[in-house]
């Protein structure tokens, strides 16, 4: 449940962010979503965060399609050499993912690793105690 709530939320917050800001704010979006809800394993945080972005910038790029008339997406499908331009609004989907992903990926280790050294210190503390 709480995969698909925090993919459901990064859609929904990436989208509206993209208004207004750069294109690498699902990055940001997904690492403090995975800090402030945290997931059980790295991979889960990934997949979470790049699915959520994913579908943020293939609603975003099909909305920005649609207005103009499909003429951007085919002249940069003619500029990175593929056959339509479908498939650029894929590639721009896979690029969210990547980003979104790395950046809920990053904010799951740093919290292992943050937890790891707590860990480490209580048993450390309780050590020094007991002597």
């Amino acid at each position: 449940m709480r995969f698909l709530f925090i993919t459901a939320l990064t859609a929904i917050a990436s989208y509206f962010a993209l208004m207004i800001m750069p294109w690498w704010i699902p990055m940001l979006i997904g690492f403090l979503l995975i800090l402030a809800l945290p997931m059980r394993k790295n991979w889960q945080s990934f997949l979470a965060t790049g699915l959520g972005a994913a579908i943020c910038y293939t609603l975003a790029t099909l909305r920005a399609d649609q207005a103009n008339d499909h003429i951007l997406s085919r002249k940069m499908a003619v500029l990175f050499h593929l056959p339509s331009y479908p498939l650029m609004i894929a590639v721009t989907a896979l690029i969210g993912f990547i980003t979104a992903g790395l950046g809920g990926w990053t904010a799951s280790a740093l919290r292992r690793i943050f937890q790891n050294k707590n860990l480490k210190g209580a048993v450390t503390a309780g050590k020094q105690s007991s002597s």
